[in-house]
């Protein structure tokens, strides 16, 4: 009872302050209301900081979904590849020998744009997206009892078993032409070791030395530098900020010019936000140490049928956007592997080029592949 009495004197004594000082009453309201408005702006703040989280990614799903049937090339076939996977290949022109084009760690096969319809004027030429690029999606896990169990997922081992079970799909004559550039070059010389009696004539651009992960420089560069800015596109694309990042200018597709068309330009901006494309590129990057020793080790379980001729085509550096150090021992590596394994192999140089030589300097690869189909086709004429 006389808690409650004090509780009413002191109430009743606010209130006689409040009818007594009416400036008190007012900035007691005064500091509700802040309160009220201070809390109404973090809650606005809030929701606007949601909804750019998570709008970016979902415009970017939506937008993803409906690029993915309209940029498939006119001529590229999704071919069931069994396992649950299915690959694009794109064929262009006829006749034999078929040329069969292996690319880069992470590209698409738009990256033999200009190379294919140069040399498809003279006879077939295939590009394929490996597995998890391009528009070759993996479906579900690449389970099978055959060989493929033994290789990691995003490795040469793997890529070779997608590579052969497409082209017995699709019904690509033998013996073909075999042309890979950097990773492409580790698949191509796997699958020329293994199924040598498919390969008439091997090309390698710019091959990776399986030795070059041994050297404590590169792995510092290829795991500290360039896979980490992999990761970072990656992450980009996943939220949506690549498609943003495009739309203001800040990326720009890598194949460009007069001679690409809409289509190709707007296929590359689909895949710079697409992030599965951008994971199994980030993929394949940190798995190459693995791919490089499954060739050093069938190469040296299997050489390579001296039915098969080797060309090798190299710039005058590996990666202009490397360090010159590296590029020396890149140099120093490829030659060393190619004495060894290829030595009667015929060495092409291309001056002022890289491994972006198959976008930016087309002409001197096409030149060498339409030399050696003729030397095919007038031997099979003769014959």
């Amino acid at each position: 009872m006389r808690r409650r009495t004090e509780a009413q004197i002191s109430s009743n004594a606010g209130e006689d302050a409040d009818r007594k000082d009416p400036n008190h009453r007012r900035q007691s309201q005064a500091a509700a209301k802040g309160r009220v408005s201070y809390g109404s702006v973090l809650m606005n703040i809030g929701k606007c900081l949601l909804l750019i989280i998570l709008i970016p990614p979902f415009l970017n799903y939506a937008s993803l979904q409906r690029e993915g049937q309209m940029l498939l090339p006119k001529d590229g076939v999704i071919v069931d590849v069994g396992l649950g996977q299915r690959m694009h290949l794109l064929c262009k022109g006829k006749g034999r020998p078929v040329v069969v084009l292996d690319g880069p760690t992470g590209m698409s096969s738009d990256i033999w744009l200009h190379v294919q319809e140069s040399v498809a004027t003279l006879t077939t030429v295939c590009t394929y997206d490996r597995m998890g690029l391009g528009f070759s999606k993996r479906l579900m896990p690449n389970e099978t009892t055959g060989t493929e169990k033994v290789w990691g997922m995003s490795t040469t081992g793997r890529m070779v078993d997608d590579l052969h079970r497409l082209l017995h799909a699709a019904g690509i004559a033998k013996p073909f032409i075999l042309v890979g550039s950097e990773l492409g070059a580790l698949n191509s010389r796997f699958y020329s070791h293994i199924h040598d009696v498919q390969v008439s004539d091997l090309v390698l651009i710019d091959p990776i030395p399986e030795d070059i992960f041994e050297e404590d420089q590169w792995n510092e560069y290829w795991y500290g530098k360039l896979l980490p800015s992999l990761q970072a596109r990656q992450f980009s694309a996943a939220t949506g900020l690549s498609r943003m990042l495009i739309i203001l200018g800040v990326i720009e597709p890598i194949i460009k010019g007069e001679n690409v068309s809409e289509e190709v330009i707007q296929r590359q901006k689909y895949l710079l936000s697409n992030p599965a494309h951008q994971s199994s590129a980030v993929e394949e990057h940190y798995f190459l140490n693995e791919s490089a020793a499954q060739v050093r080790d069938i190469t040296k379980f299997k050489p390579l049928s001296s039915r098969t001729t080797v060309s090798v085509i190299t710039g005058d550096s590996f990666d202009e956007e490397m360090p010159e150090r590296l590029n020396q021992m890149v140099a120093k590596l490829q030659k060393k592997f190619l004495e060894e394994s290829y030595p009667s192999a015929n060495h092409i140089h291309i001056k002022g080029a890289d491994w972006r030589m198959i976008y930016k300097k087309p002409s001197a690869i096409s030149q060498h592949l339409r030399r050696l189909v003729n030397q095919r086709q007038a031997k099979q004429q003769s014959e």
